[in-house]
Formats: C-alpha cells, structure tokens, sequence
C-alpha cells in the first residue's frame, strides 16, 4: 500500500499521476473504514479527497502553511502527515480527532471546528510572515458554506489589501450542511457555469485575483493549479468545483444525509435507525403544528436545520415559515430580533457552542430591545457534543447575565413544551430556552404553561434543613441526592425546580433561610460566573452555607460524560460526603 511509505508530504513527491490516483483509492479505504465504524463527517472528506493531495504535492507543509475551515475536511490531511494509523487501526481510533489539531501534528496550526474562520487565520500567519521577512506559502482552505459566514467575508475583504503571497482555496461543492442560502451563491453558479469567466466575480470585487479550476477532484488538474500559484506574490482565490461525497454513490446523491454519518453498513448504506423519541424531530413536529395554525409563526436556524428535526420534507412543509440564513448566527439573531418587532413570532435554534458567536446581537440587538423572540439553545450540557471546539457548557455564564433576557431550564419534555408554546405566544420578552440533553424525561405531573411571572422557583419536594437547586439537566439528579441524603441523614431536603436561569426567586430564598442551613445548587455547566454562584451571593451576609455543584472551568476534548460528572463531584454519593464534611 502506497500510504506505508508516506509518512509526511515530502514522500508525495516523487509519486507518478497513475500513483496518486491509486493513493486517492487507498484514503478513500481508510475513510471507510474510520468511518463504517465509527462515524464522522463523510461527505467533506470524500470530496476532498484529490485536493489534498494535490496541495501536499505542491506546497511543502509544514514550512507552507495549510489552514482548514471548519476543518472538517482534513482527514485525507491527516493521512498524508503521518497519522494513517487513527484510519487503518481500529485501536487507535481515538488517538486523532476529527477537526485539526496541533497536539497531533506539526502540520496542523489550529485547533479548528467553527466555520469561517480560516482566511482570518491564514492573514494572521501571512501578516506574522511578512514581519519576519520570510517567504513561505499561506495557504487558507475554504468550504463555499462558509462564505455565508460574516467573518469568511471580513477576512477576504482584508486580505485584498495585502501585497504579499496569500492563496485562498475555495472548495465549492454548490453545499453547506444542507443546500447553500444566500445571494453570494448566485455568483458562484455564474463562475461555475462560466468556467470562471462571467463579468461578475465577488473575489475580484474584494481586491484579490482568481482562477478556476472546473475539475476539482481531477489531480493533474488541480496540481497544474495549484503549481500555478505557488510562491505567488499577491493574493488570489483558486475556485475548485468538487463533488461532496465523491468516491460514494449514496453520497453523491443525497449530500445533506451523509454531510455526517454514525457507523453505516458500506454494501448496503444503512444506518441504525432508532426510533426511540427525539427532542430534534419533536421540537420540528410542534412547531410545524404552530405554523399551520399561524402564518406568523416561523422557524429561523443557521445552518443546522437537522439538528431541530428540519428535514428536507419538513422544510417543504413549512414552506416561507422556514428560514435558514446559513451559517449566520449573528445575523439571524438580529433578524429574528425585527420580525419580533414587526408583529411575528420567530424561533431560532442553534447549538450552545455556536451561539457563543451571538453575543453582541443578544445583547444589543435583541434584549436592549426587549423584543419577544424565541432562542433554543441546543445540546448546551455536559451530554452535548463532546470535542473541544463544540462544547455546550459555557452558555449560562455567557448568556444569563445579559439584561432583559429570560433563560429558562426545564426538566422534563412536558415543561419544555410548555415553555416553548409560552414563549411563542407572549409579546414582553426575549426568551431563550436551554432544550433537555439528558435523554427524553416524561413527566404525568402538571406542567405551568404561564411563566410570565418571571424568576418563581418550583418546590417539588418539602424538607427541611437542606435544600437542593437542581437546574435543568441535573434535576434528575437532584431528585437521586434528595433521595440518597434522606437515606443517609433521615432528613428530608427540599428540592426545588429554578426554571429561570437568568433571575433570583428572592421571595423563596429569603423563606428558606428560616428553616435551611444549608443550600445546594446543581448546575449542568461551568461554575464561574453561573447560575449557582448568583444563589450563593445571595446568601454571602447569612448564616447559610452554600454548597455550588457544576462543571470546573476547563475546555474538555472528547471525553467521557460519566468520568466527567465523577470528576467533578458530581454523583449523589460525592455530593453527600462534600456537604456531610
């Protein structure tokens, strides 16, 4: 196998054509075996396959500098540096990461898993470069779904100013996760029909030069292109039109589906269905419901229309009432801020890790305006997205403590819903809601469906002594510490239901002082600046001990959730003995 031999770039070399093609097969083996069993993203890769090589054969990395995108896409990248053995052996899996990853190798520069951001990155490295007076390549690779991305943007406006070598390598495959949205890929559909000569051309309007190259998983072609620039001395975009999924049949023809797969069968194409319930397609069903019944009502997601149950069917159905901005986040937050100021109700989803990039819209485009829109916030927990460039653990700090916004945690599915229907219907808040992580938790209790009397706690059980705060995710898990330190104590504590991350139930607390001594929060989240800090600030001047439960302030990478709780005392076993000691 030709992959024995290369252990960097440098082996691509002295390869013949008819050589990389046949290497082109064997990365194409190895993707299908990483990923037959143990998913990961399939159609980026596949598409990517031949460009790879084709820069490693040009370009010399790690002196030329490659930054991926998304990097998403750089599997056959990390074939050719060295690591073919996280592809081929199945032991060893997990010792590479499925985004780029400088801890790996030393032709990886960035820990990357966010879109648009590699023409940033790569200005960065050719500004640090220039100041140095050195020479070498920058090379940014950029997915066409990224240029919905408003820094993508900003990146290419900047770097149409700098008179040095620069090359943006954009890999158009006419797809995002799902179909592209936005004017910009009228123009790309003009470049590519005009194999790269229709009058309009956004890159040349930036201030950069361009060429096309319309083979884009043809190596002799790309590696002509890719010759072409090498050591140029200005910036240019070379255009490659390349097949998402190629090498794949299944994949070619349903290029959202197989954007990401969990393990699959390869002779057949099938995937484990599971038909088990989901808050994705539940959340998709009722808010359909919504739609029909009021035109006003829409669903505005950047992007991830999947990951709210948003299926190419279900968008059909919803018809105007679906909106996906692509990847925009700022963007579709300040427009779901003036259709709520203009007399409709929108909801937005999107995941907590990807939220993060919303912050100045939250703040000063919706809650200064105090307009009633709905935010879901998806797979915001510790059972959320597990690498560490999508982790979902940082949205309370980051969003409960912006003015005017109510954030609410509910418990069950029943309560989620609840609020959900609340929330679309009321016209006095920007609401936002943390959607359950920890699997669907029915519940045959009542549910409140009015939560316009802001920051009321819910006591579900009457105790005395100690009270336990179970936000969200975690109060299954303060129902077991309930039950563990009646068991050990025979006292019985008070567990209470916040509901509301972003306000104190003041009222409730101060009662609680009369015949408590001790409180516990628990929070499915970092501790610094949460939820669980604000109680025991409350409580600072009394005689009350307050006892905060969450996650340490540390980015995780591909961990386990259960590890993960045990190493933050976060079993009810270790939440006893810490407030018994």
């Amino acid at each position: 196998m030709l992959l024995d031999n290369i252990s960097s770039p440098a082996d691509l070399k002295n390869l013949s054509f008819n050589q990389l093609v046949s290497l082109a097969g064997e990365i194409r083996e190895g993707l299908f075996n990483r990923l037959t069993k143990k998913g990961g993203h399939f159609g980026p890769n596949f598409g990517f396959v031949e460009a790879t090589i084709a820069l490693h054969f040009v370009f010399d990395s790690p002196k030329d500098k490659i930054v991926f995108d998304v990097s998403h896409q750089c599997y056959p990248h990390k074939m050719l540096t060295g690591r073919a053995y996280g592809f081929f052996d199945e032991t060893q899996f997990s010792k590479i990461s499925g985004y780029s990853n400088p801890d790996e190798s030393e032709h990886d520069f960035f820990k990357v898993g966010h879109t648009s951001t590699a023409v940033s990155l790569a200005c960065g490295l050719a500004k640090a470069r220039d100041l140095k007076c050195q020479n070498e390549n920058i090379i940014a690779v950029l997915g066409d779904g990224s240029l919905s991305g408003g820094e993508a943007l900003e990146a290419l406006d900047f770097a149409g100013e700098q008179n040095s070598n620069f090359i943006v390598v954009l890999n158009d495959n006419d797809m995002s996760i799902a179909e592209n949205h936005g004017g910009i890929y009228k123009n790309l559909k003009e470049l590519r029909e005009s194999n790269g000569k229709c009058a309009s051309n956004i890159f040349k309007s930036f201030g950069l030069d361009y060429i096309y190259v319309d083979k884009g998983n043809d190596i002799p072609s790309l590696i002509e292109a890719f010759q072409k620039v090498k050591n140029i001395d200005h910036p240019i975009v070379v255009h490659i039109n390349t097949l998402k999924g190629c090498g794949y049949k299944p994949a070619e023809e349903n290029k959202e589906l197989w954007h990401w797969t969990a393990p699959f069968n390869r002779q057949t194409a099938e995937r484990p269905v599971s038909n088990a319930e989901n808050y994705n397609s539940m959340t998709a069903e009722f808010l359909l419901k919504k739609m029909a019944a009021d035109s006003t009502v829409a669903f505005v997601c950047p992007a991830v229309p999947a990951n709210f149950g948003f299926t190419k069917q279900n968008r059909e159905k919803a018809g105007k009432q679906f909106i996906d901005t692509g990847i925009t986040e700022e963007h579709a937050i300040a427009l779901v801020s003036a259709m709520a100021k203009n007399g409709t109700k929108p909801v937005f989803g999107t995941h907590s890790s990807f939220i993060q990039r919303t912050y100045d819209q939250l703040s000063q485009d919706l809650c200064i305006n105090k307009n009633p829109a709905t935010l879901l916030v998806n797979t915001a927990s510790v059972w959320g997205m597990n690498d560490i460039t999508h982790l979902g653990i940082f949205d309370i700090p980051l969003m409960s403590n912006i003015p005017e916004l109510v954030y609410l945690a509910p418990t069950n599915c029943e309560e989620y819903f609840a609020m959900l229907d609340w929330s679309i219907e009321q016209n006095k808040f920007p609401v936002a809601i943390r959607m359950p992580c920890n699997g669907i938790i029915h519940t045959t209790e009542p549910v409140q469906k009015d939560y316009s009397d802001l920051n009321k706690y819910k006591i579900t059980q009457n105790g005395s002594k100690i009270a336990i705060l179970a936000l969200g995710d975690f109060f299954q898990l303060g129902e077991k510490t309930a039950d563990y330190i009646e068991q050990q104590s025979g006292q019985k504590p008070t567990l209470i239901n916040p509901r509301y991350i972003t306000g104190l139930d003041k009222e409730l607390l101060t009662e609680l002082k009369k015949t408590h001594e001790k409180i516990i929060t628990l929070e499915d989240g970092i501790l610094d600046g949460g939820f669980g800090q604000k109680i025991a600030s409350f409580y600072g001047s009394s005689p009350v001990k307050v006892y905060n439960f969450g996650l340490k302030k540390e980015f995780l990478d591909r961990y386990n959730a259960q590890e993960v709780l045990k190493n933050n005392h976060l079993t009810p076993e270790q939440i006893w003995q810490d407030i018994k000691n």
